[in-house]
C-alpha cells in the first residue's frame, strides 16, 4: 500500500536538521517514508491533499499523561493546605488499599492515549500518578494499557511504574519518606515480567522500558537493580530526579551529593537513561552550586533530559535553561506531564520561559523546542527511524491544520503554529503507516461515553485524596476560583 500526502509546508529531516519544503509530498508504502519533495512521479495507491496545513514528524512524549490528570485538584492549592494532599502516616501505616476499581484504573490509559493521539503524539512513553495508588500499577493495568495502545494505533514505551518508599505527613505535619521494601521488590519483578511478555507486541508498536518512580523513594539496591535489567534487555529507563526541593535534600542529606553526581556514582547514568525534570541541578538559582558541573555529567554519560515546561511554569518554576542545557551539549527531549498533552503548548512556554531565563538567546527559540520533540526524542531512544520526515524513517506524521480563523495570518510555518495554534490544530495523524485519527475523529471512539466515564473517575479520584489524607472531610479540602452562591 502507498499513500502520498501532499501539504502547504512539509516539514523535513535533511539528515542533519529539519528543513522546510513548501508545497511539499510525503509518500509512504506501508509503514515506511519512501519519498520527500516535490512532484512524486511513481505510482500510489491512495492520495491525501492538505494545501491549507503543515505535514510534519509526529511528537515524541517521552513523560507522557497516561491516567486522568490531578492538576486541576493541585493547581493554586493554598500551600497550607497542599501537604494534606499526600498520604497521612495513619493511613500508610493501617489500612492502605486500592481507591479505584480495577474497571476504572483499566479505563484510564484507553481516555489518556486518545488524548495523546488527538494532540499529535505518535510516541508516547506515558506515566500515571502513584498519588492515589496502593503503590504503584497493577500488572493488569498495565497489561490492559498495552492493549489499549496496540488497538488505537500509538507507539509506546511501557512499563509498569514501582515505588519503594512513600511521601507521608506525619503528625507534626512534616513531610517524609516511609519505606515499603517488599512492594519495590514486586514492582521491579513486574517490570521485567512485562516487559518479556510484551515488548514488540503489535507489530513493534509495545517497547519496554523500566519506569522506576521517583529517586527518592526508590533505594540504592533498587536502583541498581533495575539499571541491570534496562541493559539486559537494552531497553530505556526513565526516572525523575532532580525535580524538587525535598527531593534534591533527601539526597543531599544522604549522600552529600547533588541528585545528579549520586546517580552517577552508583552507576546509573549512561545514554539509555532519561531524566525528567532535573530542575534542581547546577547553576539553578535556588542552590549555591552555580557551576555547570551536573549539566557536564550529563552530557558525558549521553544522558537524555526531558524537559516538560508546561507543568513546572504552572507552579512558577521553570529550567534554567533549556539554552544552557543545549549549549554544553546535553541531549533534550520532551514532554507533557499534565493534562492537556498539548506538545505545541509545551513548545511556547517552554520557549517563552527559556527566553527569559536566557537573557533572549536563540537556543530557546521554537525551532529548537519542536526538534527537542522530535529529534531529541528518537536520540533519547536510540532510534533514528523516528522524529522526522525522511525516507527510510517510520510513517510517524500528522497534519496541522492551518486553515482556522483563529490561526490569523500565516508566516514561517513553525513560528506560525507554535505562536497561535495549539493540540487542538492537530487534524489527522497516521502513525507506522497507519491513518489513526483523521479529520480530528479517531474512529471507534465513543467520544461522550469517554467525557463522562473521565468526569467519574475525577470525581471518584477527588474523594480519594480526602480518604487518605489527615482532613477526613471534604468540606473546605477543595477551593473554587471564586465563591459559590445562589443569588447576589
Amino acid at each position: 500500500m502507498i499513500t502520498k500526502i501532499k501539504g502547504k509546508y512539509v516539514i523535513a529531516y535533511d539528515g542533519k536538521s529539519h528543513v522546510i519544503i513548501e508545497n511539499g509530498e510525503v509518500v509512504f508504502k506501508d509503514d515506511t517514508i519512501i519519498y520527500v519533495g516535490k512532484n512524486y512521479e511513481g505510482k500510489f495507491d491512495e492520495y491525501i491533499e492538505e494545501m491549507s496545513s503543515i505535514i510534519s514528524p509526529g511528537f515524541i512524549d517521552l513523560d507522557a499523561l497516561g491516567d486522568i490528570d490531578h492538576a486541576l485538584i493541585f493547581n493554586e492549592v493554598n500551600p497550607d493546605k497542599r501537604k494534606n494532599l499526600y498520604w497521612s502516616e495513619e493511613y500508610f501505616d493501617s489500612f492502605r488499599k486500592e481507591y479505584m476499581t480495577e474497571e476504572e484504573e483499566n479505563f484510564k490509559s484507553l481516555y489518556a492515549y486518545a488524548q495523546l493521539i488527538s494532540n499529535g503524539i505518535t510516541t508516547a512513553m506515558p506515566i500515571t500518578s502513584v498519588n492515589y495508588k496502593k503503590s504503584a500499577e497493577t500488572f493488569k493495568e498495565i497489561e490492559t494499557a498495552a492493549h489499549h495502545a496496540g488497538r488505537l494505533g500509538l507507539r509506546v514505551y511501557l512499563g509498569p511504574s514501582y515505588v519503594s518508599g512513600m511521601h507521608v505527613i506525619d503528625d507534626k505535619d512534616c513531610l517524609k519518606v516511609k519505606w515499603m521494601l517488599e512492594e519495590g521488590r514486586v514492582g521491579l519483578a513486574r517490570a521485567e515480567e512485562f516487559i518479556k511478555k510484551y515488548d514488540g507486541m503489535y507489530g513493534g508498536l509495545i517497547n519496554g522500558v523500566m519506569v522506576p518512580e521517583r529517586v527518592e523513594l526508590q533505594t540504592e539496591d533498587i536502583l541498581k537493580e533495575s539499571k541491570k535489567i534496562s541493559k539486559k534487555f537494552n531497553c530505556p529507563i526513565r526516572l525523575h530526579a532532580a525535580q524538587g526541593e525535598f527531593e534534591y535534600k533527601s539526597i543531599y542529606n544522604k549522600t552529600g551529593m547533588s541528585t545528579v553526581k549520586y546517580l552517577d556514582s552508583i552507576g546509573f547514568l549512561d545514554e539509555n537513561t532519561l531524566i525528567p525534570h532535573t530542575i534542581y541541578s547546577s547553576g539553578h538559582k535556588y542552590l549555591e552550586d552555580g557551576s555547570n558541573d551536573d549539566q557536564e555529567i550529563l552530557k558525558s554519560r549521553g544522558t537524555t533530559v526531558i524537559h516538560c515546561p508546561l507543568v513546572y511554569a504552572r507552579s512558577g518554576q521553570a529550567l534554567d535553561s533549556f539554552g544552557r542545557y543545549k549549549r554544553i551539549g546535553v541531549n533534550l527531549a520532551m514532554g507533557t506531564d499534565t493534562f492537556p498533552p498539548d506538545m505545541i503548548r509545551n513548545i511556547n512556554i517552554g520557549s517563552t520561559l527559556g527566553l527569559h531565563q536566557d537573557e533572549g538567546k536563540s537556543d530557546n527559540n521554537f525551532s529548537e523546542f519542536f526538534t527537542a520533540a522530535t529529534i531529541g526524542g528518537s536520540k533519547a531512544l536510540g532510534r533514528n527511524d523516528l522524529g522526522r520526515l525522511s525516507v527510510g524513517a517510520k510513517a510517524d506524521i500528522i497534519v496541522i491544520d492551518l486553515s482556522g480563523f483563529h490561526i490569523g495570518t500565516i508566516d514561517d510555518p513553525i513560528r506560525t503554529i507554535c505562536l497561535s495554534g495549539s493540540g487542538r490544530d492537530v487534524k489527522t495523524s497516521i502513525i507506522n503507516g497507519k491513518i489513526v485519527m483523521q479529520d480530528y475523529i479517531i474512529p471507534g471512539l465513543e467520544y461522550n461515553e469517554l467525557r463522562d466515564k473521565a468526569q467519574k473517575y475525577y470525581e471518584k479520584m477527588k474523594e480519594g485524596y480526602v480518604y487518605r489524607s489527615k482532613n477526613k472531610s471534604i468540606e473546605g479540602f477543595y477551593t473554587n476560583s471564586f465563591p459559590k452562591v445562589n443569588s447576589i
